[in-house]
């Protein structure tokens, strides 16, 4: 089942403002552990970790994202 535009946009909101900042709490703790229990990688593998990490949350959410920056299509139907 298909969302709508509405629930596309209140849950981009929800994600955006709830789960991303959880988001970046477990991967910093996640990256911390790691760092103590191994001594610390290379400055570089770090970033590219967490460069990969910033792109890696929004790949299941791809589809939630789509078109909500984009005027409400059905909104658009009701006027004419």
């Amino acid at each position: 089942m298909a969302l709508s535009y509405k629930a596309r946009k209140r849950w981009s909101l929800v994600i955006l403002l709830i789960g991303l900042p959880l988001y970046i709490i477990v991967a910093v703790t996640v990256a911390d552990w790691l760092r103590r229990i191994t001594g610390g990688p290379p400055m570089v593998v770090e970033l590219v970790t967490f460069v990969v990490l910033g792109f890696l949350w929004m790949l299941p959410f791809r589809s939630v994202f789509l078109g909500v920056g984009q005027p409400d299509p059905e909104e658009d139907d009701k006027t004419r």
